[in-house]
């Protein structure tokens, strides 16, 4: 089984405002850096489109999936089981649902493990990956944020 380690990160200038994702994924001698900058999101979105892109992006078969992230809200969602009561309210008060329920088919299917990491740290491929978001959140190009547009008119 392929071992597969997954840094992401999201950042959002103004919060909301512009904004983007970091990725980093390695699996052996393999190294693969992703980044999208959107018009106008927030920093949250942001931090579960990293996750939810880095998942879409693996190739069929069997891995074994570590994540990191310095986003509590992603990784105590999951590994705290939010999102099954999310779930039973039928997502009655919680922001982001679309990438939630983008999210959810995901952790089903590739049952990821969820690892939280201290942000602007010692730990250089959390470093690096926010230096991607940053970088895409202040130069673009930016994509729209469609969903996030609809939900906050």
């Amino acid at each position: 089984m392929a071992e597969i380690s997954i840094y992401t990160d999201g950042a959002a200038r103004g919060n909301p405002g512009p904004g983007g994702y970091g990725i980093v994924l390695l699996s052996g001698q393999h190294r693969k850096e992703l980044s999208a900058g959107y018009k106008h999101t927030t920093n949250n979105r942001m931090e579960l489109l990293a996750v939810i892109v880095a998942l879409e992006t693996l190739k069929p078969g069997q891995h074994q999936i570590k994540i990191y992230s310095d986003s509590k809200y992603v990784t105590d969602a999951v590994n705290k089981r939010w999102i099954q009561g999310w779930i039973k309210k039928n997502w009655k008060d919680v922001k982001n649902p679309d990438l939630w329920q983008r999210l959810l088919p995901l952790l089903q299917r590739l049952q990821p493990t969820f690892i939280w990491v201290k942000g602007h740290a010692d730990n250089p491929l959390n470093n690096r990956c926010d230096e991607l978001a940053t970088t895409a959140a202040d130069n673009g190009p930016w994509l729209v944020d469609q969903q996030y547009l609809l939900q906050n008119k």
